[in-house]
């Protein structure tokens, strides 16, 4: 590895590792650069999720010190979705990249109309959602989103904060903590799936996790700082560069 192949994975590290924690969808650069330097797209896949668990231990540790995460409900919604993203994971390892492509722009564009409709309730919390219990619904959902996020991390950012605000209640920057916290949980699992069919490379992985890490750790102090209406916009911005 040559000092351009580092600078070219620490620096979209450092963009993949702010669009995910503010946002999802970040891991379309990652893949993107990962594969430009010659990784198969299921080693591109099992290589991103080095950096995406070592991204969510930073992530997760900054909103922690901030007080806006919590963990309880957080570790419930996460049970069902770690246990869908092993079934994802196994899938993944037979990666079809045309066909995700196509879901990817879909689900992207589906999201936007979500966020842009009736705002105010991706802004301000429902705390007689956010007090009830996990239900089934809820836990079946996460299921099928843990699903996806075995399969295929890129996108899953916004099916769960989707879930977490819409379902769950939370307001964009609590929705941001619990996300992350959840995506740690199930990260190392999917990890050992993509190590145990020998589709990662440590080395490319270790690198970018390091750009990964200070994106998430400037994301995670700018979401708490500027609040639920930045962090809206942010989304916004990311799905259209996204999707196009």
């Amino acid at each position: 590895m040559n000092w351009i192949e580092v600078a070219l994975l620490i620096f979209s590290g450092l963009l993949v590792g702010f669009i995910n924690t503010l946002a999802g969808g970040g891991s379309i650069i990652s893949l993107s650069i990962l594969m430009f330097l010659g990784l198969p797209a299921n080693v591109a896949n099992g290589t991103n999720r080095v950096a995406i668990f070592i991204q969510n231990i930073a992530a997760v540790g900054s909103f922690r010190q901030q007080k806006v995460l919590d963990h309880k409900k957080g570790f419930w919604l996460a049970i069902p979705a770690t246990l869908g993203s092993v079934i994802g994971a196994l899938i993944a390892v037979d990666l079809n990249e045309e066909v995700i492509e196509k879901a990817i722009a879909v689900v992207m564009l589906v999201m936007m109309f979500v966020i842009l409709y009736k705002p105010q309730r991706w802004l301000k919390g429902k705390k007689e959602l956010q007090d009830k219990k996990v239900s089934v619904w809820q836990m079946i959902l996460f299921f099928f989103i843990g699903a996806y996020g075995g399969f295929l991390h890129m996108g899953v950012g916004y099916a769960l904060l989707a879930g977490i605000v819409l379902g769950a209640g939370y307001d964009l920057v609590r929705a941001n903590a619990i996300k992350v916290f959840i995506i740690l949980i199930w990260a190392p699992v999917i990890l050992v799936v993509f190590i145990a069919y020998g589709q990662v490379n440590y080395l490319y992985g270790i690198v970018l996790s390091i750009g990964n890490v200070i994106g998430a750790l400037i994301a995670s102090r700018l979401a708490v700082k500027k609040g639920a209406s930045f962090v809206r916009w942010v989304i916004i911005a990311v799905i259209l560069l996204t999707a196009a």
